[in-house]
């Protein structure tokens, strides 16, 4: 089930992406297995359609899920070459999240790598 925290500093969008990353990674959606349409996600969980055609759109560039149309939105049944597996694409949305911060917060990109490499160390 996917639910969203109103109170997150995370957008609405990289919540969802984030969860359903979570639920490919966990096994609870397999491959082949459909999603709902935008439309009925977007419904359920009050948002607006096009937050959840976002995620949907990103998730399918990672190479996680595969839109076919009108037949809706799949988890893919194999990860394509050059694509990310779903690990990989979680940590490139947690890459892109402290890239983000960091920029904000005024770091140079030597002093973010930094601070990344001493995290990877502890």
């Amino acid at each position: 089930m996917l639910r969203l925290d109103p109170d997150s500093s995370e957008p609405p969008f990289a919540q969802l992406r984030q969860q359903i990353l979570d639920q490919v990674s966990a096994g609870e959606l397999a491959p082949g297995d459909r999603l709902p349409t935008v439309r009925r996600l977007a419904g359920d969980l009050g948002l607006a359609p096009n937050t959840v055609a976002r995620a949907y759109r990103e998730l399918e560039a990672d190479g996680v899920l595969e839109g076919r149309g009108r037949v809706g939105t799949f988890v893919r049944a194999t990860v394509t070459a050059g694509r990310a597996a779903p690990a990989a694409a979680s940590a490139r949305a947690a890459a892109e999240r402290y890239a983000e911060l960091s920029r904000s917060l005024g770091l140079d990109p030597a002093a973010a790598l930094a601070l990344v490499r001493d995290a990877l160390r502890a």
